[in-house]
């Protein structure tokens, strides 16, 4: 196993320059120290999380906890903890935990998947917790948190920095985009720092301690994770409890959320038992091991990892926010990620080289009333077009003559297929293309179809039966079958047993 370095780790800043003409030098001076300041005390700080996290990986090794979750002395332990009861006949090694963990058939049912059909995923996600979950629990830790919520992110993601849900939910806390950046996290064509577990883990304590502050439960503080917190108010409005296994008895939550809570428990006491459930022989993943240097804005990492003596797969590896070959040419200057021992090779070979990213693919327009945005569209950049603003210097309204040359932000020599560009040529899934489908349905019927205003026949749906084949059995105009049951299809499908107005 790799021995721990202290790292550095840096949050920019999100500060305002303004440039006034009656700003004393001597206020600039102390508005950088300031800001100098602030950054050094995040960079000791996050320098303590990484060296803590060092000197508690070995202790995690051999005591069958999951590393990174919290270790628990009942009798020198401070914080809360709560005991598993109604598992004595299990034999655990470890009953206490800093968050509320209960053993009833709905965790049965996922310690059982877990310890089956799913025994391969558990190994997976424990193996690869190795590598991140000792720093994601000291940083919770540090944020007032119970370390045991690392086993949210092994639910969430298994610890995959690259996780993406079919909801566009990203990175080992699966951040939506909106609520990433209301914690704080860039997410823009460059970089997105949901796949950052330092900064993301940062984010996600922010959330949790706001989520638990609104609701005084960890039970329902993660089914709001999972859920959001109007869904979980509206529950509890509903239902009138504040108890999530009362409110998991009812229809209004999704079974996901349902699931949710129970899985994240199954998962701890599982994780904190390891050798009583059969997983003492896990080859955990080396411990992260980098340090970090200032580059920069839109250097050429391909060019720099190869003067650097390194794969560009191991600059992508550790810095696995930045989305393209270069560094965000909207910073200037960027804290890179580069593997240990490898910092004072950077300082002789390349601290004094110009990196800048040149090697750009070019386009010549070949319409003669073509825009930036019409090339944006082409090459399926259409929703972020400053990139090409910024790398043609025009606006994406305006209009271009026939041949002119048009920068793209791909790599000379990279295909646009390539894998780093993914997101742009993803497609949704299949249940959200039919529901987008669907809608439109149900908005071409409205402009079109005549509704049955006395109908005097009704059919009943039977299993299998869609809203074509009921047409087409009644011989119901498609369109006029939709508008005289909006009652229904305003609201969902069809289902089994439902009566269908047909004339």
């Amino acid at each position: 196993m790799k021995v721990w370095r202290p790292l550095v780790t840096q949050i920019f800043l999100a500060t305002t320059l303004i440039s006034c003409s009656n700003i004393s030098t001597v206020n600039k001076k102390a508005d950088e120290a300031s800001v100098a300041k602030a950054e050094e005390q995040n960079l000791s700080k996050h320098r303590s999380w990484m060296k803590q996290a060092q000197d508690s990986v070995e202790d995690y090794h051999g005591n069958g906890h999951m590393v990174g979750s919290a270790q628990i002395d009942p009798s020198a332990y401070e914080g809360k903890t709560y005991y598993l009861y109604g598992a004595e006949h299990l034999k655990l090694e470890n009953y206490y935990f800093d968050i509320p963990v209960v053993y009833n058939d709905a965790v049965k049912k996922w310690m059982n998947y877990f310890l089956t059909r799913g025994r391969g995923f558990f190994e997976r996600y424990s193996a690869r917790g190795g590598r991140y979950a000792p720093v994601l629990g000291k940083i919770l830790e540090d944020h007032g948190l119970p370390r045991d919520l690392i086993f949210l992110a092994m639910a969430e993601s298994g610890f995959q920095t690259g996780a993406k849900s079919w909801a566009r939910a990203v990175g080992p806390w699966q951040f939506m985009p909106y609520t990433g950046k209301r914690f704080g996290l860039q997410i823009d064509w460059y970089v997105d720092e949901r796949r950052d577990p330092i900064k993301a883990t940062i984010a996600a304590s922010k959330y949790l301690k706001r989520l638990y502050s609104d609701f005084g439960s960890w039970e329902l503080a993660a089914a709001a994770y999972n859920a959001g917190e109007g869904k979980v108010g509206r529950a509890i409005r509903r239902y009138k409890t504040e108890n999530f296994w009362n409110l998991r008895k009812g229809r209004y939550l999704k079974p996901e959320t349902k699931n949710y809570v129970p899985k994240i428990m199954a998962l701890a006491i599982i994780g904190k038992n390891l050798k009583t459930f059969g997983f003492d022989e896990i080859n955990f993943h080396d411990p992260l091991d980098f340090e970090e240097i200032s580059v920069a804005g839109g250097i050429d990492l391909v060019s720099f990892a190869k003067d650097l003596g390194i794969d560009f797969e191991d600059v992508q590896y550790l810095n696995p926010e930045i989305l393209r070959w270069f560094t965000p040419p909207t910073k200037e200057t960027y804290t890179l990620r580069i593997p240990a021992g490898l910092k004072e090779t950077y300082a002789q070979c390349c601290s004094n080289v110009n990196y800048s990213a040149v090697a750009f693919q070019k386009y010549e327009v070949r319409g003669s009333r073509s825009t930036l945005n019409d090339v944006a569209r082409k090459f399926k950049i259409k929703k972020s077009p400053y990139v090409l603003e910024r790398l043609n210097d025009y606006k994406s309204n305006k209009r271009l003559k026939k041949g002119t040359v048009v920068v793209l932000p791909f790599r000379d020599g990279q295909s646009r297929k390539d894998e780093m560009y993914a997101d742009l040529y993803e497609k949704p899934r299949k249940v959200v293309v039919r529901r987008k489908n669907y809608k439109k349905r149900i908005r071409v019927a409205k402009s079109k179809g005549k509704k049955i205003v006395n109908p005097s026949r009704w059919y009943t749906v039977k299993r299998g039966d869609s809203l074509w084949s009921v047409a087409r059995k009644t011989q119901t105009n498609l369109d006029t079958l939709i508008v005289s049951n909006l009652t229904i299809l305003n609201h969902r499908q069809i289902r089994a047993g439902d009566k269908l107005i047909i004339r």
